[in-house]
């Protein structure tokens, strides 16, 4: 508990250090700069990357033995969002949809596990295609990529050697944990009929994130090439996954670092960061009607999704 209201207040604090050096002004601009259009195409990205998520849940949580259809994820996946943006420290939707789906399911610790494995599996395509990226393309971080990419190995390396680990003789708490993390590492996440699938999810995950946070960029008056924008994204998508208050505070500090060392200006990345957070919000608000639609006792599925 303590920890989290550490997260919590750090986001907070993060915050009003921008407001006492840049002023209110950026923020405002950005709330300003949101127009319909920007609004519409984030919302049709969304639905394009909320269904890829649910796809890659509905992949690792079958690879754990569990059913999951593709219509009943998306709406879920929906919820989970919008509880995400909504709800301090960014992972209450995530919990909530593990928990529920466990329950559904009777088997709430496998729900979570595919939550977090699923969570997991995304990070780690978004840290490759970022690492990527920054290894190649100029960018405030450009020069530590080298470094990042050697421990990304190690990292790679060290998650198929714990796939291989045969399963141990022993009742300890240590042991079943590893034997249990080898198991799902091997049926949910590196089986051949899954890892491809999870990837491409995730790639066209990135690929839809990074595709919004350009245009909240050029609506907030950015005029940089796509090019220089691109490792800007990738850097502040990467820091969107640290502990937030509703999904703001360490977005708006790595924006606006981010611009100011690209030459852009710390003014324009905190607008940015503002028009993508309202950007976001909007896209998430079919999770809102998930929720009141549960509170009716309607099904929660996203029709029209064929299963996959």
């Amino acid at each position: 508990m303590t920890r989290r209201w550490v997260h919590l207040a750090l986001a907070a604090a993060t915050l009003a250090v921008l407001v006492w050096r840049l002023g209110a002004g950026p923020f405002l601009d950005g709330l300003r700069t949101v127009d319909g259009e920007a609004l519409a195409a984030a919302s049709g990205l969304a639905v394009l990357t909320t269904v890829c998520c649910a796809w890659r849940w509905r992949i690792v949580a079958r690879g754990l033995g569990v059913d999951l259809p593709l219509g009943t994820a998306v709406a879920a996946y929906y919820r989970s969002l919008f509880l995400n943006v909504t709800l301090p420290g960014g992972v209450v939707g995530d919990v909530h949809r593990g928990f529920s789906h466990g329950r559904d399911t009777s088997d709430v610790g496998r729900g979570l596990r595919a939550v977090a494995w699923e969570r997991s599996a995304g990070q780690l395509v978004q840290v490759v295609l970022t690492v990527a990226v920054l290894l190649v393309v100029p960018s405030p971080v450009r020069g530590v990529m080298p470094l990042v990419a050697l421990a990304l190995l190690a990292v790679a390396a060290g998650l198929a050697m714990a796939a291989r680990v045969r399963p141990a003789a022993g009742r300890s708490g240590w042991t079943r944990l590893r034997n249990a993390a080898a198991r799902d590492l091997r049926d949910a996440l590196l089986a051949r009929r899954a890892w491809a699938a999870i990837a491409l999810a995730s790639a066209l995950v990135v690929a839809g994130h990074a595709a919004t946070f350009l245009i909240a960029a050029r609506s907030a008056g950015a005029t940089a090439p796509p090019s220089q924008m691109l490792p800007l994204a990738l850097l502040v998508m990467s820091a969107a996954a640290l502990p937030n208050v509703g999904g703001w505070g360490p977005r708006e500090g790595v924006t606006a670092w981010a611009f100011a060392a690209a030459g852009l200006g710390a003014s324009l990345g905190v607008a940015t960061a503002v028009v993508y957070g309202v950007m976001v919000f909007v896209a998430s608000l079919p999770g809102a009607a998930v929720l009141v639609a549960a509170e009716l006792g309607v099904p929660a599925r996203w029709d029209g999704v064929p299963d996959v």
